[in-house]
């Protein structure tokens, strides 16, 4: 017997564990097709709310936010980098560049689920922070990744140049918050069951296997 699940990803574009998750979550609905499948929303969540229009230095960044010393960074960093091999995402070589602030990237985001393109855009936006040193806070690159995906630019020039979806992409994020999320990635199967973290695909393989025969 077939079960569908929705599933609800709370995460930011410039989160590592993000994609890692994701690649992981996509791998382990694979492996469970075709008796489990899963419609995924991506939901908003900011990692640096207040981060200013010119961002951070990112080691400068981690080190202050999360009181660690230049070489724990660096050790983050190579976990997350082999992480992403395991699960065919490619980080590149980034070791420095800058961590910016990522509200426009989610009100597009939240344009693009209207118009069934959100997972395409989301894939898109990871890969213009991680592998293309891009800044997802920038309107013209943003614009480009929605230009190279073949989407609407001049919609996208309109909410960029608006306010358009601000208060809804704020709505989301205090559900969440409220929730009680306070790190991504946030998997919430259907409303109610909650994976935290970047996991393994057969953590995600084995959760989602025993949340289908509990809503049998």
């Amino acid at each position: 017997m077939k079960t569908q699940l929705t599933i609800d990803l709370v995460s930011d574009v410039s989160c590592p564990w993000c994609i890692i998750g994701y690649k992981a979550l996509e791998q382990a609905l694979q492996n469970l097709a075709p008796e489990i499948q899963a419609k995924i929303t991506w939901q908003p969540f900011e990692l640096n709310p207040n981060m200013p229009p010119e961002g951070q230095e990112i080691v400068e960044h981690l080190t202050q936010k999360y009181s660690i010393s230049e070489q724990q960074a660096e050790q983050n960093r190579q976990t997350i980098i082999q992480r992403g091999v395991s699960v065919g995402y490619e980080f590149g070589v980034r070791g420095g560049g800058r961590i910016y602030n990522t509200f426009d990237a989610h009100r597009l985001l939240h344009w693009a689920d209207e118009i069934g393109k959100q997972t395409e855009l989301k894939l898109a936006l990871f890969d213009l922070y991680f592998q293309e040193e891009g800044n997802p806070s920038d309107h013209q690159q943003l614009i480009a990744v929605v230009d190279k995906l073949g989407l609407d630019v001049e919609k996208a020039h309109s909410i960029l140049a608006s306010d358009a979806f601000t208060e809804k992409v704020r709505k989301q994020q205090q559900h969440y918050q409220a929730a009680g999320i306070s790190s991504v990635p946030a998997v919430i199967v259907n409303n109610k069951h909650l994976i935290s973290g970047g996991q393994p695909a057969e953590v995600f393989e084995k959760a989602l296997k025993q949340i289908a025969q509990n809503e049998l």
